[in-house]
């Protein structure tokens, strides 16, 4: 069943809503849709308190090793953590409270997938793969319906098409799918339809789509595309984080009808 989920940006240690396509190293480019004056643990303990499991905390650059623990300690075995996710640091965020790790830049050196990255972490984590997110967040690229992971915050195309061939490739090695559509992301002018549709045909793991997402005419509209097989995640747009587009207590409702 489609389900709303929720997440925690968390950029220079503050949790934000970023315009995905302009989060690169250059600060005069990146364009910030909301600042909360709320610490990390806010958020978590917001979460918490309303069941909504298998959110993601993704650490956007440096500086956030601090706010993301900090929303572990708020929700042990609660929330997924991404960013900088490597074979060195992979358990030591499990045994921190992180229900699961999300890994992408780190399979993809020089912006080429590597097996043995992928096998070195999934080591790391004693060959759990329950523990294991693999984001494969992407942009539209080459012309038509085609998308390719895309790495460093987003800004590198990596030689990795998200097609069925590469979703079966993955989906022995971990448990679920993160997939930001970037070229939506923070923007509010709706989903990728399209991706949507495919990652339902593609995935028989659970996947989780992000980019977009404006109100719960969206959550429906995911639930109608992808047959209930795609969850979805609203930024940008929810209350609790300056948005008009839908409130969270909404989006608890939408999650209890489902059941």
């Amino acid at each position: 069943m489609t389900r709303f989920r929720p997440c925690i940006d968390l950029h220079a240690g503050q949790v934000k809503q970023i315009v995905g396509g302009t989060l690169d190293s250059k600060t005069a480019s990146l364009q910030t849709n909301f600042v909360s004056p709320h610490p990390p643990a806010h958020f978590a303990n917001l979460y918490r308190d309303n069941a909504l499991t298998g959110a993601h905390v993704i650490m956007l650059g440096p500086g956030n090793r601090d706010a993301a623990r900090e929303s572990l300690a708020a929700w042990p075995q609660g929330l997924q953590v991404g960013g900088g996710i490597n074979d060195t640091n992979a358990k030591e965020w499990i045994d921190a409270g992180a229900e699961k790790v999300i890994i992408t830049s780190f399979l993809f050196p020089n912006g080429t997938f590597s097996q043995p990255r992928l096998d070195s972490v999934l080591a790391a984590l004693d060959g759990d793969k329950s523990k294991l997110v693999i984001d494969l967040s992407c942009r539209r690229h080459g012309g038509g319906d085609r998308w390719f992971v895309a790495m460093d915050k987003w800004q590198t195309i990596t030689d990795m098409e998200v097609s069925e061939e590469s979703i079966k490739r993955l989906e022995p090695y971990c448990s679920e799918f993160l997939i930001h559509a970037a070229d939506n992301e923070g923007l509010q002018r709706g989903i990728d339809e399209k991706l949507v549709e495919k990652l339902a045909q593609w995935c028989s793991i659970p996947v989780t789509y992000a980019g977009g997402g404006r109100n719960l005419d969206d959550l429906e509209k995911v639930k109608e595309l992808s047959g209930g097989k795609v969850d979805l995640t609203i930024g940008s747009a929810l209350d609790c984080f300056g948005g008009s587009g839908v409130t969270l207590a909404e989006c608890v409702e939408w999650n209890k009808k489902q059941e």
